[in-house]
């Protein structure tokens, strides 16, 4: 629709609204930047759509290369205990698959010395009239450490009762690294000082050696400060701490408790729930890349379209790749002997959307993967991954490499792709919003110069009524006389029946070249 202008309007000196005319002038040009603003927009969320699957394909990547890591948890190795109770069992790295009977007879224990009961733990314990004692604690057995401990009643620091003897063996034990602590305990007989050794087994004994104590207290018979002895498939074994290390070659003993009446069965085997878990990581991961792009395929009949990728050809290209990877058969020897060659083969099917399920219950023709699991291993595991590298995993990790590489894997390239895209139609919009900036200054000055002249109308054509009236002897010239316009307006565009569309036609075409 052209501009147009009322005749009468304009010559009354209101002028024309100029940005409105140069804003309507350029409204026609800004439908071609409306549309590369929308196609930019499109190409966003296509960006971000993609980047998202790019995400969900490496961790299905990630998720793959542990089960075909020949050392991940396909490969890990677990211990178990018949009687956890009595002792528990942890594998590293070497551990090698074996059974193990065992019998624990007794556990490694701290020494402990304690004293008879006193009445009052901060009375002297030294006889009437004695103002210096002494005690010695023999830590560790026969050539173990002697810990010396002298006891006064006088000077700065009296340790001649329960309570203050405790703190000076502490201290002691502190400064002479003794490996003792010792504390005052109280029951319904009395107060007693206890001392307890922090090691365990013959280390960690405590005794009092003939005539070395003068301290007046009475110590009962020594607790504690014995080894740990247990049995492996037979042969005597003696530790003095319940944590073992070295019985079984990789596999670390914890005691609990000791039962010689009760063997128990320690298994190194392989770790089926690290599987388990691994292989439900994978299905999930795989899940959700296939979810991803079925939902970019899927058809909304409520806006009669596809997601924003359901003309991606790269996407149509990864959607191929991973169902082919999917219903790879394996021809390694020992997973046709097996019979395992494929995901249906341990219990893993394929539903109709190209999702996984692992099948939990076993039927005439779906076996249980737990079952395969638990029944065959080693098969399962050389399913995933064997030697000559043609396992599932191996395979599906090699595709998944090249699928997901940093500069040819086939959603960065779609990637790359749509970031030129979107830096060209970047370079477009600014060109062309600077194209509209310099049209713009150009049309404001030419209507500014056209506003203008309608402005100064009236008083130019008071002035020549009023030269030609000076000019006519005896009488005037008789003419239109403008309305009053003291002062010339910034003006205003109005429309009418009076149309100045060459004026304005010209002048689009003057700013158009």
């Amino acid at each position: 629709m052209g501009i147009s202008f009322n005749a009468a309007s304009l010559l009354n000196g209101n002028g024309i609204d100029v940005n409105s005319v140069v804003s309507e002038i350029q409204a026609g040009q800004s439908g071609q930047l409306t549309a590369w603003k929308a196609d930019q927009t499109t190409l966003q969320t296509q960006a971000t759509t993609i980047t998202n699957i790019n995400n969900d394909l490496s961790s299905l990547a990630s998720a793959v290369q542990t089960l075909a890591d020949p050392t991940g948890a396909l490969t890990g190795l677990t211990a178990t205990s018949s009687q956890s109770e009595i002792l528990t069992a942890t594998v590293q790295a070497g551990a090698s698959a074996a059974s193990y009977n065992m019998v624990v007879s007794s556990l490694a224990t701290t020494g402990t010395l304690y004293t008879a009961a006193m009445t009052n733990a901060n009375t002297s314990i030294l006889a009437s009239g004695q103002t210096t004692g002494d005690l010695q604690v023999l830590i560790g057995g026969a050539g173990g450490t002697t810990a010396d401990i002298p006891i006064t009643s006088t000077g700065s620091n009296p340790n001649n009762t329960l309570t203050t003897l405790a703190q000076s063996i502490n201290n002691l034990s502190l400064t002479n690294k003794w490996g003792i602590t010792a504390t005052v305990v109280t029951d319904s007989g009395g107060s007693r000082l206890a001392i307890y050794s922090e090691a365990s087994g013959t280390p960690g004994g405590l005794s009092i050696p003939p005539n070395s104590n003068t301290s007046g207290l009475t110590f009962e018979p020594p607790v504690g400060g014995q080894d740990a002895l247990f049995s492996i498939n037979g042969i005597p074994y003696s530790t003095t701490t319940n944590t073992v290390n070295g019985a079984i070659p990789d596999v670390t003993l914890n005691l609990q408790s000791a039962d010689s009446a009760l063997p128990v069965q320690v298994t190194v085997g392989p770790n089926t729930t690290g599987i388990t878990t691994a292989i439900t990581t994978f299905v999930n991961a795989y899940n959700t890349v296939v979810s991803d792009i079925n939902s970019q395929f899927a058809f909304n009949t409520a806006t009669n379209s596809q997601g924003t990728l359901g003309s991606d050809n790269s996407l149509r290209i990864l959607q191929s790749s991973l169902l082919a990877d999917m219903t790879y058969t394996t021809t390694d020897a020992t997973s046709v002997s097996s019979g395992l060659v494929n995901l249906a083969a341990l219990g893993i099917d394929m539903n109709d959307d190209g999702t996984l399920t692992v099948n939990q219950v076993a039927t005439d023709t779906h076996p249980s993967f737990a079952n395969e699991l638990a029944t065959n291993p080693s098969a399962v595991q050389n399913f995933f991954q064997n030697s000559s590298s043609t396992g599932f995993a191996n395979n599906l990790n090699s595709d998944l490499t090249n699928l997901t590489a940093p500069a040819t894997g086939v959603l960065n390239e779609d990637l790359a792709a749509n970031q030129n895209q979107q830096d060209d139609l970047t370079t477009e919009i600014t060109n062309f919003q600077t194209q509209l900036a310099a049209q713009k200054i150009q049309l404001d000055q030419e209507f500014d110069a056209v506003n203008t002249s309608l402005e100064q109308y009236p008083f130019t054509l008071m002035e020549v009524t009023a030269a030609l009236g000076s000019m006519t002897a005896g009488g005037s010239i008789t003419g239109t006389t403008p309305s009053t316009n003291t002062t010339p307006t910034s003006g205003e565009s109005v429309s009418g029946s009076s149309n100045m569309d060459n004026t304005s036609s010209s002048t689009s075409s003057a700013s158009g070249s």
